[in-house]
């Protein structure tokens, strides 16, 4: 039973009883419940939607909003075209992000924008701990990480993420780049590695 059914019902239930006033599918009254049950029903089903745009997750009509109330679309980003899933991401991203400098952070926070990434740090030579054949990372490289990444991440258009007209597949990783930059710490050398 759909929920015009189930209006229509319950405004039939309200009707005064007795033979005055048919309740039969052909009648005038049942056309008139009919009708209003169907707006009922439609208004129903937006609050539905208004459950689905509260959250940044799943929202599609309401992330215009959500991205302005975090910030985004990310300056070092303007004119790159993202899919709708895409923005998604850098919402939730900016909302769940705590700030950290650990890897374990720069890989959570990659894996929320959809990359799967590792990190490499590199530690100075030194005797005793290091041996031959060790990169000669003094200096500045104690300063110095870098991200890898596959050459190319491919985000697919999806059902229930996508929108129409959005490409079916799109790639690159500027977005990451970009991301990771802004949130490194100052004094530390970025580097990124695709493979």
């Amino acid at each position: 039973m759909s929920r015009v059914d189930d209006y229509i019902d319950q405004m039939a239930a309200m009707l005064p009883p007795g033979i005055a006033i048919r309740r039969e599918a052909d009648t005038d009254i049942y056309k008139l419940l009919s009708a209003m049950a169907e707006e009922m029903a439609r208004i129903d089903n937006r609050g539905d939607d208004l459950l689905r745009e509260s959250d940044p997750r799943t929202t599609t009509e309401l992330l215009a909003e959500w991205e302005a109330q975090v910030g985004l679309p990310d300056p070092c980003l303007a004119g790159a075209e993202q899919t709708v899933q895409q923005r998604r991401n850098a919402v939730v991203a900016r909302y769940t992000a705590r700030g950290g400098q650990s890897k374990q952070f720069f890989i959570d926070f990659a894996a929320s924008l959809g990359y799967t990434v590792t990190i490499t740090e590199f530690r100075p030579f030194r005797a005793g701990i290091s041996v031959a054949g060790d990169a000669l990372t003094n200096g500045d490289w104690i300063f110095a990480w870098r991200v890898n990444a596959p050459e190319t991440t491919i985000t697919y258009f999806r059902a229930g993420q996508s929108s129409a007209g959005e490409a079916l597949r799109s790639w690159g990783n500027d977005m990451l780049e970009c991301a990771i930059d802004r949130l490194k710490p100052a004094h530390t050398i970025l580097q990124f590695g695709y493979a």
